[in-house]
C-alpha cells in the first residue's frame, strides 16, 4: 500500500463516520419532531400492550429512516 492509499482509506473512514453521526442526529431530530406533533405516548401504550401502538412507532420509525438515508443518498 501506497501513502496515497493509506490516505484515501483515512478520508473514506471520516466521510463514512461524519455521516453515521448526522445521520443519527438526524434521526433523533425527526423521531423527537414526531414526538411533538404526536400527543399520544406510543411507548407508554406499547408497554401496556397496545399492538396497534408498536405497529404505527414502527412504521414511523421505518419512515424516519428512509428519509434520513435518501437525503443522504442525494
Amino acid at each position: 500500500m501506497s501513502h496515497h492509499d493509506i490516505a484515501d482509506i483515512v478520508q473514506r473512514l471520516i466521510s463514512a463516520l461524519g455521516w453515521t453521526f448526522a445521520s443519527v442526529i438526524i434521526f433523533y431530530a425527526g423521531s423527537w419532531f414526531y414526538d411533538l406533533l404526536d400527543p399520544i405516548d406510543y411507548r407508554k401504550e406499547i408497554e401496556k400492550g397496545n399492538i396497534a401502538a408498536g405497529i404505527k412507532m414502527a412504521a414511523v420509525t421505518l419512515a424516519i429512516a428512509a428519509i434520513v438515508i435518501a437525503a443522504i443518498i442525494t
